[in-house]
């Protein structure tokens, strides 16, 4: 397995875990998982697809996991994002974070997903009773230092 991934399978959260956990043993492994609503901004969700480019995605996931080891030194994450057609209550992105502490580990899965939710261009076509939309995905630009701060006030908080 390895520490990032875009892919249409379904993702594991426990395999992931185990890749980035520590055979010494860590202190702390911190988590999340994104699920697929059932519901968003007042409307009842069917579906969800989503579409990447692939080769820009995995880059922009590495390098959230870079961030991650250069604010938490000893952290080690992993990010999988899943693409294609999700149910409600699958699992869209999972993240691990692993550490010998558990505040650094808990504020690096949160920057994680923040800097996911910033940076990766991932694109959400929401499908839901009546019609169809597709959400605005990534915008930041990944240099842009004042959207890196936020996430890192955000994971600090």
């Amino acid at each position: 397995m390895t520490p990032v991934a875009v892919t249409a399978a379904p993702l594991d959260l426990p395999a992931l875990t185990a890749e980035v956990a520590s055979a010494a043993g860590d202190g702390a492994i911190a988590t999340f998982t994104g699920l697929v609503r059932a519901h968003n901004q007042g409307r009842t969700v069917r579906f969800l697809e989503y579409e990447a480019y692939e080769p820009l995605a995995v880059r922009a996931l590495l390098r959230i996991v870079e961030e991650a080891r250069e604010a938490w030194p000893g952290v080690r994450v992993g990010i999988h994002h899943r693409v294609g057609r999700l149910e409600i209550g699958e699992a869209s992105v999972v993240i691990a974070a692993a550490s010998a502490h558990r505040g650094d580990a808990c504020a690096a899965c949160r920057y994680a997903i923040e800097r996911v939710k910033q940076i990766v261009p991932v694109w959400k076509h929401e499908h839901f009773e009546g019609g169809e939309v597709w959400l605005e995905g990534a915008t930041a630009d990944p240099d842009d230092e004042e959207a890196r701060r936020a996430a890192l006030k955000i994971a600090c908080a």
